[in-house]
């Protein structure tokens, strides 16, 4: 039997999972920096090179700007990624991979109502000056100044190649870590279980990734543009052009070391706690359900461990 990780989160019975298992979540200003940097004049060589130069410059707390944004969303975003994933796949009515899929997919597409301004509002102030001259004091006040000289269009800025992004990246993170789990045959009594659930979710955050990583870097290149200059580009397909013409292929991988390096622990770690936690909470509902009912002290046959296909 395989994992049957987070069954019946969304019907209201668990409310599960830590935002940092969705894979867009939090992301390093060194992530966003090398993707939007200016390519004639390069400020960084490299990832090392440019987490160097923020704790130089910045201290180490230049890697963690913009973190409110995505924190102040978190709680939403799991709401509606979770809840959406298992009503999703409870009326598709059966438990596959093309559905799990689907559902995934569904969730992703919803929750960039919130993920989209979120991440407008962590790109620009991974993106502004440190000191006195910062033109936003932080997440909330991004957002505020936004709306004042751009209205409800400049909230949503992004929201398109968001969709584009997040859409088949959530299908692809689902459907990994459900395919994998079973693959390996994740069994409540099997003593390598946690190694198995950290490699299943590393790897499906991952891929999940590298599915789509491309468009993550248009869409940083469109929250970021005319923040440091005139405004360079038309739409998504004009973002894709130009950026090619100027620099070719390679710059769809701009950022993705530090990304893939970031996405296995914490992807590995969410989903291997939220698992086990949920196996053992259900195991002793498991129990509790079964004494109320007997009137007598009873153990649950064989605990089942929840899987990402019935969520």
């Amino acid at each position: 039997m395989a994992l049957d990780f987070l069954a019946g989160c969304a019907g209201g019975q668990e409310n599960c999972c830590s935002g940092s298992a969705c894979p867009c979540s939090l992301t390093l200003p060194l992530q966003v920096r090398l993707q939007v940097q200016n390519t004639e004049k390069p400020q960084y060589r490299g990832t090392l090179h440019c987490f160097q130069s923020i704790i130089k410059q910045e201290s180490v707390l230049g890697l963690y700007k913009g973190l409110g944004s995505p924190l102040m969303g978190l709680t939403f975003i799991n709401a509606l990624v979770f809840g959406v994933q298992g009503n999703t796949l409870r009326a598709l009515g059966q438990d596959s991979p093309l559905n799990q899929f689907l559902a995934g997919a569904a969730a992703g597409a919803i929750q960039c109502v919130i993920c989209c301004p979120m991440e407008l509002a962590k790109t620009r102030l991974q993106l502004q000056d440190a000191g006195p001259a910062r033109t936003y004091k932080g997440s909330l006040d991004c957002l505020v100044q936004i709306y004042r000289h751009e209205g409800l269009r400049g909230i949503n800025r992004g929201m398109v190649s968001t969709l584009l992004r997040e859409t088949p990246s959530f299908g692809v993170y689902f459907l990994t870590y459900d395919v994998l789990t079973r693959a390996m045959g994740c069994e409540p009594d099997d003593r390598l279980l946690v190694p198995k659930l950290l490699l299943a979710g590393g790897t499906s955050g991952i891929t999940s990734w590298l599915s789509t990583y491309p468009m993550d870097v248009v869409k940083s290149r469109l929250q970021a543009d005319g923040l440091q200059g005139a405004p360079r580009y038309r739409g998504i397909v004009d973002c894709m052009r130009q950026s090619y013409q100027a620099e070719g292929w390679r710059v769809f991988t701009r950022g993705l070391a530090s990304t893939l390096l970031r996405a296995f622990p914490v992807n590995a770690a969410t989903f291997a706690t939220v698992t086990v936690v949920l196996t053992y909470t259900r195991g002793e509902e498991a129990q509790l359900d079964s004494e109320a009912v007997s009137g007598t002290s009873a153990t649950p046959a064989g605990a089942a461990l929840a899987q990402p296909s019935r969520l």
